[in-house]
Order: structure tokens, then sequence, then C-alpha cells
């Protein structure tokens, strides 16, 4: 079969262009099968990343048609159908196969689809990935861990390290500070290592401001990207849940969040958004500079009619509060 390869090339402070090749391939052919061809047969100076062709080394990440993927794990059979699922303009149509390639985002371009993921690994270490020094040291005997404590580490323990969940991470393109979904799943993984000695002190360092799991901004994408099921979404979500679980609403604007948030939808059915606003920012009128950062908003809304001025509670407020309730019990069971 016929196919076409639009990819985007760029060298290191360059502006990127896109270039065109045309390549005979079998169905069956992966990205990188069709790579590879590319530079063996057309054009040697392509850049790109490769090593393993199995998907356990992570090395071939790029955006394949607009989203991060493993090269040497999608395709051509496999894109093309996801591709005639995603309405084309018609002036777009064709019926030759067009693949487009682009190198990870987040990341600045050092050739074509190669990019520096320093800021990937130095947000990594920012978290610590390894088990505290009191837990590593060395005792009469192994560390044993029952086979439930070492399921806990199953799935964050399957990430490859390919840059996929940082490269869509709406979080990280707005907020440098944020560490990336990947050092979080890391994160939470040591958090639930039953030979770690030091979860007081990464839940604190986790619970910093925006450049921890406060930070996130469940766009979901790094789940639906990521080659291993490892749902670093659902990781940050675990860390968030044991935070909140050692803090009270009074000690920051992101645990009052969270928990206010609950507390109103418990006892409305939804939320009343004019004690939220009070109760999240002014800390329950605790935080008298936090009120007057929102008294301008406050009267902007009120004088364009869009602030509400009365609450009425949901007809389902006692289910919702039931179903809320039950599911707390659960979790503390």
């Amino acid at each position: 079969m016929e196919v076409i390869f639009k990819v985007i090339r760029q060298t290191e402070n360059s502006s990127p262009a896109v270039q065109i090749y045309r390549l005979e391939a079998e169905p069956g052919n992966t990205i990188l099968d069709c790579l590879n061809q590319i530079k063996w047969e057309q054009d040697g100076t392509l850049a790109y990343r490769k090593n393993c062709r199995n998907t356990i080394c992570g090395s071939c990440a790029m955006r394949i048609n607009g989203r991060s993927a493993l090269a040497c794990k999608e395709n051509l059979t496999s894109e093309i159908a996801r591709l005639q699922n995603i309405p084309a303009p018609a002036s777009n149509a064709s019926s030759i196969p067009e693949m487009t390639i682009a190198p990870l985002g987040n990341m600045p371009v050092i050739k074509d689809l190669v990019v520096d993921m320093s800021s990937f690994w130095d947000n990594l270490e920012a978290v610590a990935p390894y088990v505290s020094t009191a837990g590593r040291q060395v005792p009469e005997r192994e560390f044993l861990q029952t086979p439930q404590e070492r399921s806990l580490l199953d799935q964050t323990g399957n990430c490859i390290m390919c840059g996929a969940c940082y490269s869509e991470c709406n979080a990280r393109e707005v907020n440098s500070d944020f560490v990336g979904p990947h050092a979080l799943a890391k994160a939470y993984r040591m958090v639930a290592d039953s030979r770690d000695a030091d979860t007081e002190t990464r839940l604190e360092n986790y619970n910093e401001d925006t450049k921890g799991v406060w930070g996130c901004t469940r766009c979901f994408y790094c789940n639906s990207v990521c080659p291993m099921d490892v749902e670093p979404l659902e990781q940050i979500t675990k860390i968030k849940q044991e935070i909140l679980d050692r803090k009270q609403a009074s000690d920051s604007r992101s645990i009052r969040h969270r928990k206010v948030l609950i507390d109103l939808v418990k006892e409305g059915g939804w939320i009343n958004e004019g004690k939220f606003g009070l109760h999240v920012v002014g800390n329950y009128f605790k935080d008298l500079r936090g009120l007057l950062n929102i008294a301008p908003l406050g009267l902007r809304m009120i004088s364009k009619g869009k602030f509400p001025l009365s609450f009425e509670s949901s007809e389902g407020t006692q289910q919702v509060r039931s179903l809320i309730e039950a599911v707390q019990q659960a979790a503390i069971d």
C-alpha cells in the first residue's frame, strides 16, 4: 500500500517545517518500521530515537497524528482506522493514507523528532523516586512484602518513562513548576511501598502549591496516551486522598477546595457557589486578605446579575449525601 508521511522537521531554535515522504509499506508495518524505511531508503538525515522495537524501552515516543504514542506500537492499519473516526475537512480528503509525525510536546526540540528531555528527568528526580535512606539500610535478612503489599506497586512499576503523558500534559504546558504526571505516578509508588520510611515527608512535598498534585488539571490526557496503562491521573488522585486524610481544611486553599466541595454537595446536592468562594478563598471568613481579593470579582458578578443571592437545594440531596457517605465509609473499611 502507498502511504504519505508528513514529518515535522526542525533543528534547535529554528522554525518547524513539514517534509513529505511517499513510500510503499505493508498494512501491518509499524510507524517505526516506516520511519526506518524513510531513513534507510530516502533520507538519512531524518532524526528520531529508537531502541527495543517491542514497547519496552519507551525511546520512540513521538506525536503520531496529533497524539503522543510509541512508534513501535502503533501500526498503519490501526492508525488508518483511528483517523477514519475523526472528521476531516473535505479539502483534506485523500485516497492515499496520510500520517503526520511530530516531536513530543512540552520539551524543546533538538532535531526533528528528537527532544531534550532534561526537564522530564529533572522533575522525576524532584519527587525522590527511590526507597528512602532508612528503608535502604541492609537488614539481617531480605525485605519481605506480602503479595498484597507488592501488588500495590505493579501498575506504577509498569511505567517505561516514554514521556507520552508529559508531552500531553496541559498543566505542564501552562505551569513550568508542575513536576508532571510521570513523576507523580512514580511518587505514588513510593507512598505505597511498605519498605519506604519517609511517607509523611513525601506527602508534604507532593502537597506543595501547584508544583505537586494540586497542579494537575485532571484533563485525563495522561491516562489516554499511556501505552502501559499506568493511569497517572489515578495515582495523582490516590496521593491527594492520602494528603486529605491527614489535613484539615484550614491548612491550605487546595485542601479546602476539595473538602468544601464535598461538604457543600452533601449539604445541598450540588455546589452553593456563594459559599464555595467564601469558604475556599476566604477560609470561612478567617482570611481577610483572601476575602479582599475576591471582593472586586463578587461586586462585578452582582452588578451583572451573575451572583447567586439565594440557593435552592437539589431534590435528590438526601440520596446524594447517602452515596457520598457510603463511599467514604467504604474507603475507611
